[in-house]
């Protein structure tokens, strides 16, 4: 390339060596596509709202949003309120507020979660028929409607043998009624929680399947969470980690890794006045789930906080610096979905997440502009940094903490090479 010499090139090896190699790790190169196939590419939403199934409405998701708007009204009427509760940096105070409201008003909630298990309880079948044959028609007309969260479904009783018939019962009467209105929303997402055993996953499995065969459905249709409540399902008796199994048993299946705070914390003995997310025993169970699940497309999705922003406006600022510096936290530690119990931990919610994408947002955008066009600067990126760079961009235009226009503006890239960086090919690709 302009050195001034033609250098010689020379080989030792014959191609049937190389072809040799080649034969011999097919089934590795097989392996590695099947089992890890790379994150999906698809939006994730930042949370996951949990509604008792008795208690869902067609009126539920606005009634957050309005009860959310509500709560900053009274305890943080304007962004200077709101940031001295929360100690954002001032520059971003303003916007971070006015795009928190706009979320509130147009979306207030990503993932909704109709629950059947334990924000739920035991019921008369008859009543649990009901209401899981209603959250499939609200569903449906949301959809129709074009008012659905982007994300919907229903968290099912777990594969336990006391609740297991009336888990099946409530997943087949939901979706049944789904497929009944139309095609199935894009979307859906079915949870199941309380697992331990691998084995359990290969139930919903074959259960997913046996309905999509009833119905004519492409294969593969249905996937599914994994809820991570017990001890068992991160360390199994053998010593392995049992999580990892469950993704290869979900086969190709399984959406997400959900962990259960609450339950997973009292499963080891951890005291109520303990029991958070950012307790010891709780990093270790994420962070053996986010090893687990890296590479496979499997997300995780950090747990909640059962601390709620209720009663005076002390309380409620209390309750409020607690939520958002554990979304923080959890934003930190590639953690970018969580749940939220009440209506009051939106704000909070999307505060954390708007400050948190757009206090990176002009490094990341900068330092993305300099690799994708080959630009000198005072940090030397690789792909692995591309990719991460560019994921947190698309990950804060999902949410609406930035703008089409400012992205494209401060990277000169579409979000079709925003795309192509987060997910790359081994034949490698240039933007555009």
């Amino acid at each position: 390339m302009g050195h001034g010499r033609q250098e010689t090139v020379a080989t030792s090896l014959p191609a049937a060596v190389t072809e040799a190699v080649g034969a011999s790790l097919a089934p590795v190169d097989a392996e590695l596509d099947r089992r890890y196939p790379g994150d999906p590419g698809t939006r994730q939403p930042v949370h996951t709202v949990y509604v008792p199934g008795d208690a869902f409405t067609a009126g539920t998701v606005r009634s957050w949003g309005d009860q959310a708007l509500a709560a900053l009204d009274e305890h943080a009427p304007d962004a200077a309120a709101l940031a001295a509760v929360l100690e954002l940096p001032r520059d971003l105070a303003e916007d971070v507020y006015a795009r928190v409201r706009a979320k509130l008003a147009r979306e207030p909630v990503e993932d909704l979660r109709v629950d059947f298990e334990d924000g739920y309880g035991v019921r008369p079948d008859a009543e649990e028929d009901e209401a899981a044959a209603r959250a499939a028609r609200l569903i449906a007309e949301a959809h129709a409607r074009g008012t659905a969260t982007p994300c919907a479904g229903i968290r099912m009783k777990c594969m336990e043998a006391a609740v297991r018939d009336r888990g099946i019962r409530t997943l087949d009467v939901f979706l049944t009624g789904l497929t009944a209105a139309g095609p199935l929303p894009g979307g859906l997402l079915l949870t199941l929680p309380k697992v331990t055993y691998p084995q359990q996953v290969t139930a919903m499995v074959r259960l997913l399947e046996a309905f999509e065969k009833a119905h004519g459905l492409t294969p593969g249709r249905l996937g599914f969470e994994i809820q991570i409540e017990t001890s068992q399902a991160i360390l199994a008796t053998d010593g392995t980690a049992t999580v990892a199994r469950m993704i290869q048993a979900a086969e190709g299946r399984a959406t997400g890794l959900h962990y259960g705070t609450f339950d997973y914390s009292a499963c080891l003995g951890v005291s109520a006045a303990h029991q958070a997310s950012d307790h010891p025993a709780a990093d270790h169970a994420k962070a053996v789930m986010q090893v687990a699940a890296a590479g496979t497309g499997v997300r995780v999705c950090d747990g909640s906080t059962n601390v709620l922003p209720v009663g005076p406006t002390e309380r409620v600022h209390e309750a409020w610096r607690l939520h958002y510096r554990l979304t923080r936290r959890a934003l930190a530690r590639a953690y970018y979905q969580g749940w939220d119990m009440h209506p009051g931990h939106l704000p909070t919610r999307y505060a954390a997440v708007y400050a948190f994408y757009r206090e990176g947002f002009a490094q990341a955008a900068e330092r993305l502009a300099r690799y994708a066009h080959r630009r000198t600067g005072d940090v030397m990126d690789e792909p692995a940094t591309a990719k991460a760079l560019s994921g947190h961009l698309l990950r804060g235009l999902d949410c609406g903490a930035l703008d089409p226009e400012e992205v494209t503006g401060a990277t000169g890239l579409t979000r079709a090479a925003l795309e192509a960086f987060a997910a790359p090919r081994p034949s490698g690709l240039t933007a555009s």
